[in-house]
């Protein structure tokens, strides 16, 4: 690859000689009219030469495109359509977004006529895919197949399987499809670490449901973070990117699977030249533990990182900007029993080096719980060397409630998400509570009960735990129930209407 890539500029530039020389050959012929007026043979030469010279012109940045057709032939078939079929939803056609209960619909009913309540037409998608394993095990996009009801697998010679969701990791987008079949064909797994921006990579998909499109461009950037991901630093790319490209996979030009095309920068819903894709060393790990466990296991080290910038960088006695600043150590964390302290700036996790913070999470989550991992660090104006053994990441909360309200016991009805608060934390807001929402919605966020709010008691009970506000709720009598939440600082009761 690398003496693919530095053979570019070098034909590009000689391309531009050639091509210039032309021009000069010309403009020169200009300047001497009176020699090609009165000789024809010159005339004759220079109109039999010019044609010559473009044609190696062309020849020469021909060669310095890649062809794409070979890699398209012996890797496509590996390429797969998926078709997605939703849940229906039930309708209520007799007032938009009323419910069926309410009273004002009875009123509408005697002086109107109403609609016919039913089922609305199941939702249909398409996406991508790509077959990893010979026995027909398949990767593609978590919001691909988000809610599926039936999930069908069309390959390249138009066969149609019905394949099974082994696993959704919404974390990292990556889901892992399995259909019954043999001997399929199969992609090859590259080094997305060994991704240089400028080179070429093309993308195989569906998009707007036209199957088996092949689109290329380059490499845009490496190690993108984007918002609300901290597990799959991003490869961008310019290639063309559309809806229905979900899922499909980028190869480079050793065709080698480097990442899953997963979303697109754009203010139209359209590719503006903006793309994104997952690196498949993230994917293939979640393959993996989908397939064995069924669920993915993450770990953390309990720190809270920053970004090094330059004034930072400077601060510290850094000679660029890099590695990951710890902000903050939680208390008989990982990190605290490994000797990781504030101020101190990660710059290697196994021997990986860290250049931008946002790489650290994806790392430290790939470890297994409980095993070593081994730091340096920047303190004091040298590196120093750490051992931390990460614990997994629990739950980030357990739900009171679930958000349609069908359970029939009173927890049901306050529409909470709520989880413990964890020591450091108690400590930075100074409050006595043990209960963080982390969700609200039905009745809880129509009482104006919001995502941060601190727990403190239910019906004049105070509550510590997740089971002593179930029971609390539970207990209650009446139809609504009276939260003390702790917001700001400030202590208010805030009525939760339940029936």
């Amino acid at each position: 690859m690398l003496v693919r890539q530095n053979r570019v500029p070098f034909n590009r530039a000689r391309a531009t000689v050639v091509s210039t020389a032309t021009l000069l050959g010309i403009a020169l012929a200009g300047c001497s009219g009176s020699f090609a007026d009165n000789n024809p043979a010159a005339q004759a030469a220079a109109a039999s030469a010019a044609p010559a010279i473009q044609t190696a012109s062309s020849r020469n940045v021909a060669a310095a495109l890649p062809d794409f057709a070979g890699l398209v032939d012996h890797y496509g078939p590996a390429v797969v359509n998926v078709a997605v079929v939703g849940k229906s939803q039930p309708v209520n056609n007799d007032m938009p977004g009323m419910s069926p209960n309410d009273p004002l619909n009875d009123f509408l009913r005697r002086f109107g006529q109403p609609m016919p309540r039913g089922n609305q037409p199941p939702p249909r998608g398409e996406g991508s895919g790509f077959i990893v394993s010979a026995d027909g095990y398949i990767l593609t996009n978590a919001h691909v197949v988000a809610d599926a009801e039936e999930v069908t697998v069309k390959t390249t010679d138009r066969r149609e399987y019905t394949a099974k969701v082994v696993g959704v990791d919404e974390a990292t987008d990556v889901a892992v499809l399995k259909i019954d079949a043999k001997n399929l064909p199969t992609v090859k797994i590259g080094d997305p670490s060994k991704l240089r921006p400028g080179e070429w990579v093309i993308a195989i998909g569906s998009p707007f449901g036209f199957e088996n499109s092949v689109t290329a461009g380059i490499v845009s950037a490496t190690s993108r973070p984007m918002p609300g991901s901290n597990y799959a630093p991003f490869i961008q790319t310019d290639v063309a990117v559309n809806p229905g490209n979900s899922g499909g996979p980028l190869f480079n030009l050793q065709g080698e699977v480097v990442g899953i095309n997963s979303q697109i920068f754009s203010r139209s819903g359209g590719y503006m030249g903006l793309s994104f894709a997952i690196p498949i060393d993230v994917a293939s790990n979640v393959q993996t533990q989908l397939v064995s466990t069924g669920k993915v296991t993450r770990s953390r080290i309990g720190v809270s990182i920053q970004d090094v910038n330059a004034q930072l960088a400077e601060s510290f006695g850094l000679d660029r900007p890099k590695g990951a600043l710890v902000g903050m150590v939680e208390d008989d964390g990982p990190g605290a029993k490994a000797g990781i302290k504030a101020g101190d700036v990660i710059l290697k996790v196994d021997g990986t080096e860290i250049d931008q913070s946002s790489q650290l999470p994806g790392l430290i989550a790939s470890k297994k719980p409980g095993s070593t991992v081994n730091l340096e660090v920047w303190r004091d104006g040298g590196v120093k060397r750490l051992s931390a053994k990460p614990v997994e990441i629990a739950e980030k909360g357990v739900k009171v409630a679930n958000r349609d309200g069908v359970e029939a016991d009173e927890t049901a009805k306050l529409g909470l998400v709520v989880r413990p608060l964890q020591k450091q934390e108690k400590q930075q807001v100074e409050t006595d509570g043990d209960l963080v929402v982390e969700d609200s919605d039905g009745p809880a966020a129509a009482a104006g009960v919001q995502r941060g709010d601190i727990i403190l008691g239910v019906n004049g009970k105070p509550v510590k735990s997740v089971e002593d506000l179930k029971s609390a709720a539970r207990k209650s009598k009446g139809k609504v129930v009276a939260l003390l939440i702790e917001r700001d600082s400030a202590q208010i009761f805030v009525p939760v209407r339940t029936g």
